[in-house]
């Protein structure tokens, strides 16, 4: 990961709302000749001051193989980003760049049984339909779930260490920050806004050192 402090948040709180925001996310491990990913939606809490990832994944697939030779996995968030042009500052004889929000959380990966996967299926439904809805949990069919438990199977990651980085070109001077921020508005795309309004937040903030 591209660690400079000046680039880090260092508010755990914001860095736990834009994993929650971002949740559907990539977890990486190593297989047995070459690296596997899959990326899944995931539920993210904090129990008794501990991170916990939740979600399913297909069984007898090749990262589900080898999640279970190696416990030991990686799950990248990414959020916005967009390029920086190097002509939209006070003096553009300096690199271009591309802003970026990025969390890597690093633990260990264990899986559940049927009723355990189940329970994981019905909280991650349920989250983005609600409980009243007519897609929620309660309204399929058990017969369907218990097929469909055959076919998948539900983890829980514990996060044992965490890096990221918010690049938000804190490196430059407010005038600089502030004709990124009228450029990427006008570029009028949703991750220039997002990256905008970001810059924004963090506006007050005095340069820092590159």
């Amino acid at each position: 990961m591209y660690k400079l402090n000046y680039f880090t948040e260092p508010d755990q709180e914001k860095v736990i709302s834009f994993m929650k925001e971002f949740s559907f996310a990539m977890i990486c491990a190593n297989g047995e000749s070459t690296p596997v990913a899959t990326q899944v939606p995931l539920d993210v809490e904090m129990i008794d001051g501990k991170m916990i990832l939740t979600g399913h994944i297909m069984k007898n697939t090749d990262h589900h193989k080898a999640f279970l030779k190696n416990e030991n996995v990686l799950v990248v968030f990414s959020g916005p980003h967009s390029y920086i042009s190097a002509s939209w500052y006070v003096n553009p004889q300096v690199a271009s760049t591309w802003n970026y929000i990025s969390v890597h959380a690093k633990g260990r990966i264990t899986f559940g049984n049927e009723q355990e996967t189940i329970k994981i299926i019905e909280d991650l439904t349920n989250k983005y339909e609600g409980k009243e809805s007519p897609g929620a949990f309660k309204n399929l069919p058990q017969e369907y779930v218990h097929r469909l438990v055959k076919a998948i199977v539900g983890f829980t990651i514990e996060i044992e260490s965490m890096e990221n980085v918010f690049k938000l070109s804190q490196n430059h001077e407010v005038e600089n920050r502030n004709n990124i921020i009228e450029k990427l508005i006008r570029k009028g795309d949703d991750n220039s806004r997002q990256i905008a309004l970001e810059i924004q937040k963090r506006i007050a903030q005095p340069k820092q050192n590159k």
